[in-house]
């Protein structure tokens, strides 16, 4: 008797125990969900780059405006997904349209540089053929 006691004040325990696990894990797992969907990624979000891109996908030419800040002594640079540089442009103007006869279907980067070279803003598109 006194055996099955103590077995179930043992049981009582972990059932507590593992009560409070799963409300802790829900707790944070609430936490984590509030504040990833209360993050300001950026996607979408045309007001806060200088550059816009359309259409995306792109299947035959792909257009870069200017949406605010423009400089002319810009440089802008499209690289493909494993890095290599597909096209530059040294005092960019304010719209850029590249024809994609020459690019391959996938992901592409660009990147836009200052007068020293240094990096203002980055952004992706994707070519479909």
């Amino acid at each position: 008797m006194l055996q099955s006691i103590g077995y179930l004040k043992d049981f009582t325990i972990f059932t507590v125990l593992k009560k409070i696990v799963y409300i802790f894990t829900f707790i944070i797992g609430l936490t984590f969900t509030s504040v990833a969907q209360n993050k300001i990624t950026g996607i979408g979000d045309t007001e806060t780059k200088l550059m816009r891109c359309y259409p995306i996908p792109a299947t035959t030419v792909i257009n870069f405006d200017f949406q605010r800040g423009y400089d002319k002594s810009f440089t802008f640079q499209v690289f493909s997904f494993i890095g290599k540089k597909v096209y530059e442009v040294v005092n960019t103007p304010q719209r850029i349209t590249i024809p994609l006869d020459d690019f391959y279907r996938g992901f592409y980067y660009y990147k836009l540089l200052d007068k020293n070279g240094e990096f203002i803003e980055s952004g992706r598109f994707i070519v479909v053929k």
